[in-house]
């Protein structure tokens, strides 16, 4: 029985993933964003709950405090909690709300529960999305998306940290611990549900039924990373879709120099 904290578990494949791990006798900790819906699904499921907004670094260093007192060692962390905002709009901590939901905050928390991972020699994962392939053209210089911002072209960067950030981490701690990153396929949820326009139409208009896995569906690599072990049911450190090691991808991923200086700059953004 493995020890797994899901973000991003009130809905979608957060909640479908913990519904099965609990299911299959794992204990599952679950956080959430939304109070009564992270409730929901706790009592659902019988899985400890948290409640934490990304968008507010204070509830996430609370958070990652209240779990390493709670569990000492975390078997797996899977960095869930993220989505397509609308118009640029900036946290309370001062960052682009894109960035800091999808990136800065599960790197804070990831950060903050290192002791009681490398303790468990945990599995560390994001669910990132295509969207790192598809829109992402991502500045360095600029990660606050202040210069040209668009919805998706934000949202892409992040997913495209969220790999980069893989990648460091299983440089840095891949003696201590696993980490791996997926993108779940296009899924019907309340993803995008603060987009506008035409991404919210996608996402929520008449097409959602007919083009778009269900959450259990989408759900599928998050459980088969979760239960699976590093290095016989995942390569650590790589990039999956559908269960295998994606081919088609930004071309920052893989790049060492890029990923170590996001790392930087992140740990700077958060230090100061």
């Amino acid at each position: 029985m493995k020890t797994i904290v899901i973000t991003g578990a009130s809905d979608g494949i957060g909640a479908a993933a913990a519904r099965e791990l609990t299911r299959r006798k794992h204990r599952v900790v679950i956080v959430g964003r939304d109070a009564d819906k992270t409730a929901r699904v706790a009592q659902e499921t019988g899985a400890e709950y948290h409640v934490a907004d990304f968008a507010d670094l204070a509830q996430v260093r609370s958070l990652a405090a209240t779990l390493v007192e709670r569990h000492p060692r975390i078997d797996v962390l899977a960095n869930n909690a993220g989505g397509v905002m609308g118009e640029r709009s900036v946290t309370v901590d001062g960052f682009e709300k894109t960035f800091q939901i999808n990136h800065l905050a599960p790197f804070l928390l990831t950060r903050e529960l290192l002791p009681a991972l490398e303790a468990a020699q945990a599995t560390v994962i994001q669910t990132s999305s295509m969207a790192a392939r598809l829109y992402a053209d991502l500045d360095l210089g600029d990660l606050q998306s202040e210069d040209g911002y668009s919805a998706m072209r934000a949202y892409g960067n992040a997913k495209l940290a969220n790999i980069l950030f893989t990648e460091e981490l299983q440089r840095r701690h891949g003696d201590t611990l696993a980490a791996v990153s997926f993108h779940p396929g296009l899924v019907g949820t309340n993803f995008a549900s603060e987009a506008r326009g035409a991404t919210h139409f996608f996402y929520h208009g008449p097409l959602k039924r007919i083009l778009m896995r269900t959450p259990a569906q989408g759900a599928d690599q998050l459980i088969w990373l979760a239960g699976g072990t590093p290095g016989a049911t995942f390569e650590p450190g790589r990039y999956y879709v559908d269960r295998k090691v994606a081919t088609k991808v930004n071309p920052m991923v893989g790049d060492a120099t890029v990923a170590a200086e996001l790392w930087e700059r992140s740990e700077d953004l958060l230090d100061h």
